[in-house]
């Protein structure tokens, strides 16, 4: 905890993007005073940017992403993961200088209400985050935290929330048998949290019944989800109708994209036991929701599953089971994926648009900082 007894203040850099114009962005100044009784100042280190972080954006104003960190009208922060150091801090239990890792802005600074200090953890409880979902408002202290290595912050940054998510997806179906289907098709297959789920699908299926993993990418990265070794079948998106038709099948949707959700609901009819929507890595590329053969297609939120798995398994079970499916998960990866660091405004507006316009390649990895 800080001596300081006074108020000093922060200036702060923001990245902000336009809420209905997401091609729209710039660099907003802010003054961070404090901190006051409680709170901690973070410098935002250094974060990862993938195509996650636009699902955020995308679906700021249905699931409050855009409230975690507020902004002027019109615009928004979108939320990334990564790491910071804190500057200042008022609270008793944490030290200036201690490494965080969790929910940031694109920003320089940002300052949390730090309660709830529970080993390797605390709750930003700041008044604008009572109402938003609990797992986006825990961090981690990375001194007390045993699966923490320093060698490995990139991966972490880059995988560690998106494979959450996948170990959670992988989770749920086996929860409900799989819908009792015996072919998993996924679409984004190159992306990191698709990925992620066909590893834990595979690393899985030993104690479970039979079945095929099989994914659907564009023609430009079929070698690259080839050699990930975890899809039985790759095919490109042209060739989703050569899969037969006839065999139960669950569809998890990562791309967002309309029209090929619709062809392979008209393709599988009442063979596809379920519809999973997840990613929207297509964005661009959805439209309106129609009425479509098969059932209902359905948004996956990770907290939900996870919520129910700590309320069955306790907190320490399920972090111990997602923590060493990570571990594995992570040697993988870094075989797989080329890190890219960026610093500087250029240089996170440059990787912005690149990933909003699907230019990234899937074997890259992007870390940005503001600072040069």
């Amino acid at each position: 905890m800080t001596s300081d007894a006074g108020s000093p203040t922060t200036a702060a850099i923001d990245f902000v993007v336009g809420r209905q114009d997401f091609s729209q962005h710039t660099w907003a100044q802010a003054t961070l005073d404090g901190p006051a009784p409680g709170q901690v100042l973070i410098k935002v280190d250094r974060f990862a940017f993938t195509a996650n972080n636009i699902t955020y954006a995308l679906l700021g104003d249905m699931l409050n992403y855009w409230a975690f960190f507020p902004a002027d009208e019109g615009w928004g922060r979108i939320p990334v993961w990564g790491f910071g150091e804190v500057l200042r801090s008022q609270h008793e239990a944490i030290a200036e200088g201690e490494r965080i890792y969790g929910y940031f802005p694109m920003s320089t600074h940002v300052m949390v209400q730090a309660d709830h200090v529970k080993g390797a953890s605390f709750v930003d409880v700041s008044d604008h985050r009572q109402a938003l979902n609990g797992v986006y408002n825990q961090y981690v202290r990375c001194q007390l935290d045993p699966s923490y290595d320093p060698r490995f912050e990139d991966l972490q940054a880059l995988f560690r929330p998106l494979f959450t998510t996948a170990f959670l997806i992988d989770d749920f179906l086996s929860d409900n048998s799989f819908f009792g289907a015996e072919t998993v098709v996924l679409s984004s297959a190159s992306s990191k949290t698709a990925s992620g789920f066909a590893y834990a699908l595979n690393r899985n299926r030993g104690n479970r019944p039979p079945y095929n993993i099989v994914g659907l990418t564009s023609p430009g990265n079929v070698d690259f989800v080839e050699q990930l070794g975890t899809y039985d079948t790759v095919l490109t998106y042209d060739a989703a109708s050569s899969l037969a038709n006839e065999t139960p099948t669950v569809y998890v949707d990562f791309a967002g994209n309309s029209q090929l959700r619709s062809k392979l609901h008209h393709h599988f009819g009442d063979q596809l036991k379920y519809s999973c929507q997840v990613g929207l890595s297509h964005w661009n590329q959805a439209t309106p929701p129609e009425k479509l053969p098969g059932p209902e297609p359905q948004t996956f939120f990770a907290p939900t599953q996870l919520q129910k798995r700590i309320k069955e398994w306790g907190g320490n079970v399920f972090q111990q089971k997602l923590g060493t499916a990570w571990m594995e998960f992570r040697a993988t990866a870094e075989q797989s994926i080329e890190v890219v660091t960026g610093r500087g405004r250029q240089a996170i507006e440059k990787v912005y648009l690149e990933t909003l316009q699907g230019r990234v390649a899937p074997s890259q990895g992007h870390i940005l900082s503001l600072w040069e």
